[in-house]
């Protein structure tokens, strides 16, 4: 689940980020590699004729048996435990049991829980069946965008340096990402400061410290960057109805570099 830019400035307050300690870090990545292992978990179940709602329904049984906390359901008044977004939807597209997948489609999936107080959220976009070489190009152009930016978050860069390099990245393969949309500081809150844009300049923003824990999350669109709410209001489009994709990570800042805590 996203920050909107400023949507939510009220609800992350002040924009210095919220340090974290060793122990801290060692109960968010518990929750992450459970978050990580829900998502794949998802994306072994992809295939046409899906319902979309069938997801839902696989995370909150996932979550009983992981003994986790779904993060999304009731965020902000959003009613599903999972965000299920295809083709044109960037994020927060609702799970919905008139809604099947069909062979070429793209799918995202952003999910998140809360163990022992403390919060994970990861995303991924995945393929049904045979898909196009622009869906393909597009999935693959924004997951290594999510690593280009993870390759910033170092002591002494700035969150500019972060969005940089996802903005130039994307870019360079002639897509758009998204700037409605940002990443996020997380940690006993699902959204803290600092926002994480996936757009600006280099040596911008906050200085990246030890202990700050970032969810990197790249949204780009094979056209133009810019979205508009659907009807639910949830779900984000691209308002020329091109593809988009979305990939996330919540990584540590350590004195080694950043640690990816999302991952299995």
């Amino acid at each position: 689940m996203l920050s909107l830019k400023g949507r939510h400035k009220g609800l992350l307050g002040e924009t210095r980020p919220i340090l974290k300690t060793k122990e801290e870090i060692e109960k968010l990545r518990r929750v992450n590699k459970i978050v990580m292992e829900i998502l794949l978990a998802l994306k072994e179940e992809v295939k046409p004729g899906k319902c979309t709602f069938e997801f839902e329904e696989l995370a909150l049984l996932l979550c009983e048996k992981k003994g986790v906390k779904p993060a999304f359901k009731g965020y902000r008044g959003y009613p599903y435990a999972l965000c299920v977004s295809v083709n044109e939807e960037v994020v927060h597209g609702m799970p919905r049991k008139d809604k099947y997948l069909k062979e070429g489609d793209i799918v995202s999936f952003d999910f998140g829980a809360i163990l022992d107080g403390y919060y994970g959220d990861a995303a991924l976009t995945v393929g049904v069946g045979k898909v196009s070489e622009l869906a393909k190009t597009l999935m693959k152009a924004t997951e290594e965008a999510l690593y280009k930016g993870i390759e910033k978050a170092r002591i002494g860069n700035k969150i500019g340096d972060i969005s940089y390099a996802i903005q130039r990245h994307v870019e360079s393969y002639g897509f758009s990402p998204v700037k409605d949309f940002v990443g996020h500081g997380i940690g006993r809150n699902l959204h803290e400061p600092p926002e994480v844009p996936n757009w600006g300049k280099p040596g911008r923003g906050l200085r990246i410290e030890v202990g700050m824990v970032l969810a990197i999350e790249p949204m780009v669109s094979a056209g133009s960057p810019e979205v508009e709410i659907l009807s639910d209001g949830w779900t984000a489009v691209t308002k020329d109805r091109s593809l988009a994709a979305h990939f996330e990570h919540t990584i540590a800042i350590t004195p080694r570099g950043p640690e990816i805590l999302s991952k299995v």
